[in-house]
């Protein structure tokens, strides 16, 4: 498979994360919380079966395989259904911010569920920036509406279950292609994804925006597939901190989106917030760096 150079590939997953939750948020406003994650899944499963039909890619399915699959399902349909529904509720640059903490959550499942070694004291530092952070995030909200702090919560039980999907997969030794793991999770995810919609039933939209259309259609493809891709490249070519300090570029870059291109009010003190959670995430990534000299 045909890939970018490597920093066209590293622009690629910035623009991709710092635009996916403002995506999020135009396709709930305009078709619904369930009809615009489902629409999504969809697309995003039938780009990455053309795909491996254009590749010639034999699709892996012995027992090992549908172990990946179904670990890789609990990001596609738990984690995902949760970001949609707390999207509602807070601005679509708070997502960033929220997911932003995903290499700290995954580094404390690692410990327990892969027992990899203990943090240092800069990396419980970091964390505990990162937590006054959100406390100040929350506090802020909670003058705000009750609604911001469902959001809140939502996304940060989102945000768990993504990191938990990916210490399970790493605890399965994962030999399968990025194409291959992303396809057979979105085969795994489109079942629940339809009992969902038969159990709690899905409006459909007599009409859809071209705004609404073209975000289902940019999530399915960029969000769901090609970014996944990029992402895995790039943990094969450069090294993982490198990876890493993108979650310190996009937050920001999706709360200056959210206020240019939505119109999302952003208080002070939650600027504040964001600022502190990403020096926490800075320091926190330093202390792992400090970790890997040591060993």
């Amino acid at each position: 498979m045909l890939f970018p150079s490597i920093p066209l590939a590293y622009l690629s997953i910035i623009i991709i994360w710092s635009t996916t939750p403002l995506a999020v948020k135009w396709s709930n406003e305009a078709s619904g919380v369930l009809f615009g994650v489902s629409s999504r899944i969809l697309f995003g499963f039938l780009v990455c079966c053309a795909l491996i039909v254009a590749l010639r890619q034999p699709f892996a399915w012995d027992k090992a395989a549908r172990r990946v699959y179904l670990m890789v399902s609990m990001g596609l349909y738990g984690s995902l259904m949760v970001t949609y529904w707390g999207a509602q509720f807070i601005p679509s640059g708070l997502i960033s911010v929220l997911f932003g903490l995903s290499p700290i959550t995954t580094s404390l499942l690692a410990m327990k569920l892969l027992g990899e070694r203990q943090l240092n004291v800069m990396k419980w530092f970091g964390m505990l920036l990162g937590v006054l952070g959100l406390w100040i995030i929350f506090r802020t909200e909670l003058g705000a509406s009750t609604e911001g702090l469902k959001g809140l919560f939502a996304i940060l039980l989102a945000m768990f279950l993504h990191c938990l999907s990916a210490v399970s997969i790493k605890r399965l030794q994962v030999t399968l292609s990025p194409l291959m793991m992303t396809t057979g999770g979105l085969l795994y995810a489109l079942p629940m994804y339809g009992l969902t919609c038969l159990i709690i039933g899905v409006e459909f939209p007599t009409t859809i925006h071209l705004k609404a259309f073209l975000s289902i259609l940019y999530l399915g493809v960029f969000g769901s597939v090609i970014g996944f891709i990029l992402y895995y490249y790039l943990l094969k070519n450069i090294d993982a901190g490198r990876v890493a300090l993108i979650t310190l570029i996009t937050p920001l870059s999706a709360l200056f989106l959210g206020q240019v291109l939505n119109n999302e009010k952003i208080h002070l003190s939650m600027w504040l917030g964001a600022v502190i959670v990403l020096i926490g995430l800075s320091v926190y990534q330093w202390g792992d760096k400090q970790q890997q000299v040591k060993h």
